[in-house]
């Protein structure tokens, strides 16, 4: 098995905004699609219905990670959308522990959909945690990238 064959474990998602790095994340959610399919049925054809592909839906993102000061950048980020929210790129990278580059995804027309900080209780012990969910209309070529 080759290097590029063994299955990475600890992986970590590395997130750019445009030119805004946003940081690590522990936890990527939802990168995926579907095809929307549409049936029609063929008169005097009783053996199957046809099923045609129409548009193609792109599930929601959502990245958790523990609360960092790159927390901050996500609050800049999204503290500028007040001024009118303005569809933007995306870099997602799979990184291992060492910094080796698994995959990478380029979304495109990226907007924020959530972000949900930290609950905060007094005297409970845990780890604080943060999650933004963004939405996007396809993936790039990142090959070119």
């Amino acid at each position: 098995m080759t290097a590029e064959q063994i299955p990475a474990f600890g992986v970590r998602f590395k997130v750019q905004i445009d030119d805004v790095e946003l940081g690590l994340f522990t936890s990527c959610e939802g990168l995926g699609c579907q095809v929307v399919l549409e049936q029609r049925q063929e008169g005097g054809n009783n053996g199957y219905v046809w099923q045609l592909p129409s548009r193609i839906t792109y599930s929601t993102v959502k990245l958790t990670r523990p609360l960092t000061k790159d927390t901050e950048k996500v609050a800049r980020w999204i503290a500028g959308l007040a001024n009118g929210v303005r569809r933007t790129t995306a870099q997602i990278t799979a990184m291992t522990t060492d910094g080796t580059t698994v995959a990478r995804w380029g979304l495109l027309d990226v907007v924020p959909v959530r972000w949900n900080g930290p609950n905060v209780t007094s005297g409970a012990a845990g780890v604080l945690t943060e999650t933004i969910e963004i939405a996007h209309h396809g993936f790039l070529d990142t090959a070119r990238s």
